[in-house]
């Protein structure tokens, strides 16, 4: 039983360690990809730069908001109780 216990925590933890890796790993991608492509957009049309970075800034708060909810979520599975 104890044994169980154990593993039960251990795969949490680390299922939890790997998910915020991830999701780190993802907002990252994702906050850059718009940097480059709005940065694209405002070489390309520079009367519409107002509007390219106040789109950019809404997704980037966005996917930081996501990213977040996920990482919560992480410490939430590591954290858990797991007695039976």
């Amino acid at each position: 039983m104890l044994t169980s216990i154990l593993l039960t925590a251990g795969f949490a933890l680390m299922g939890a360690g790997i998910g915020a890796g991830i999701v780190a790993i993802g907002a990252g991608l994702g906050i850059g990809r718009i940097g480059g492509q709005a940065m694209e957009g405002i070489a390309r049309q520079p009367e519409a730069a107002g509007k390219i970075q106040t789109a950019m800034l809404i997704i980037a708060a966005l996917i930081e908001v996501v990213s977040l909810f996920a990482v919560v979520v992480c410490l939430l599975i590591a954290l858990g109780d797991y007695s039976l």
